[in-house]
């Protein structure tokens, strides 16, 4: 089974993402040919390698879109910290009246493009995703909110481009680190924001994420939609045998750590020693039970891959709940604290222990309701369970009217229609 990672130490950006797949080997060609109506001639998009902190990388550039004279309208480029073009390029600070697109305007210009078309429902799906997030943010229908920065036609090629080269990488299994979403304020479009992003911030709910040291934006809105978007599960580098590597430049060259993404591509390794887990436990008998709810929210921010409660039996016959919680062995300290600080308890235990999972994935699948991904599981090779994402479930079930299990039934159709006979 093919294996891709996100090393997303020095953040994540749409450029960064493209820049390392060419660098494993996606030939740019490819990519040109993809973007069809997109790019406008071979000059529209090249690469050049750079130098990060003494780590050579390929820096993937996009010629920015013309400004005619007398525009006003602000453009604040996606990649403000990543891109460096030559002096034909849009500058982060350039106005441009192209920069701000709805959804229907994009879907045209990725309608444009030579994708597979596989490969242009998975874009338009990737900026559906991102103009509900901005239309929640701003209090604007999802199909009429302007995209700004991600609306600028360099971003889009971006987005695009990564659906390309990832398409041709053909990974079954794509996993990301935590990402360092770096510190401090960026200034949008719409005004001075925290890093990160609301945008940014909204796309990487449920992902683990920590500040580094650089008080920069590290992750952009594409990085996070990309990321977010293709990895199945965050962690450290799972089992695999390596046969190729990539570094995707940013432009800023930090001296302590390289501005750079870094992919892995290989073969899952069944021979590797089974990963390590720590469960946590806590007896609880005193503890207000709203509280219990909000244990779980911030355990789970942190870093912990699963947290439960069982009823349980306690001293002097109290009832009583046993907090679980199941995380990598380097998180321990960290959500032990938590614990300690969150909850009523006075002593925790943990033991170590090695746990086997099914190869996962997501697809995408298309029903008369809209589409619905998909969670496909996988033991070398064969396909053990298979379940729709819930939530497009719930959410296109109130679109239309319907149950919840008109959709399921008609998602588990429309999945089983795929399959090759």
């Amino acid at each position: 089974m093919k294996v891709l990672y996100f090393d997303c130490f020095s953040g994540a950006s749409g450029d960064m993402i493209v820049g390392a797949l060419v660098d494993a080997g996606v030939p740019l060609e490819d990519i040109r040919r993809a973007l069809g109506s997109l790019s406008i001639g071979d000059e529209a998009v090249w690469v050049e390698r750079v130098t990060r902190a003494g780590m050579g990388a390929t820096k993937f550039c996009v010629r920015g879109e013309d400004v005619p004279d007398g525009d006003t309208h602000e453009h604040v480029h996606d990649h403000a910290h990543d891109h460096d073009h030559p002096s034909h390029s849009a500058s982060s600070d350039a106005p441009s009246h192209h920069s701000h697109r709805t959804l229907g305007e994009i879907y045209q210009l990725i309608d444009g493009s030579r994708l597979s078309a596989n490969g242009r429902e998975r874009a338009k799906s990737l900026f559906a995703r991102l103009a509900e997030v901005e239309g929640a943010i701003h209090g604007t229908p999802a199909d009429t909110v302007h995209l700004h920065e991600v609306g600028a036609l360099d971003s889009i090629v971006d987005i695009v481009s990564a659906v390309c080269a990832l398409e041709a990488i053909g990974a079954d299994r794509i996993v990301s680190s935590p990402l360092n979403v770096g510190s401090g304020t960026i200034r949008s479009a719409h005004g001075l924001y925290p890093v990160p992003a609301p945008a940014t911030m909204r796309l990487l709910e449920g992902v683990p994420i920590y500040a580094g040291p650089q008080r920069a934006e590290m992750v952009t809105p594409t990085g996070a939609l990309l990321v977010t978007g293709y990895a199945t599960e965050f962690g450290s580098i799972p089992p695999m045998r390596v046969t190729k590597i990539g570094y995707g430049a940013g432009t800023r060259d930090c001296h302590d750590t390289p501005n750079v993404l870094r992919v892995l591509i290989g073969e899952s390794d069944s021979t590797a020693p089974s990963p390590s887990v720590v469960v946590i436990e806590a007896e609880i008998d005193d503890m207000n039970p709203q509280i219990f709810g909000v244990v779980m929210d911030r355990l789970l921010a942190e870093g912990a891959l699963d947290v439960f409660y069982t009823p349980i039996q306690m001293k002097k016959n109290r009832p009583g709940t046993l907090l679980s919680v199941i995380a990598v062995p380097s998180a321990r300290d960290r959500l032990t604290s938590t614990i300690f600080r969150e909850t009523t308890t006075i002593g925790v235990r943990y033991r170590e222990m090695t746990r086997e999972c099914l190869d996962r994935e997501t697809t995408t699948v298309v029903t008369p309701f809209g589409q619905v991904r998909f969670k496909v599981a996988r033991r070398s090779g064969e396909i053990l369970n298979v379940s729709p994402e819930f939530d497009d479930c719930v959410r296109l079930a109130g679109e239309a009217g319907r149950s919840v299990k008109d959709v399921q039934a008609a998602a588990m159709k429309a999945w089983l229609d795929a399959q090759p006979s």
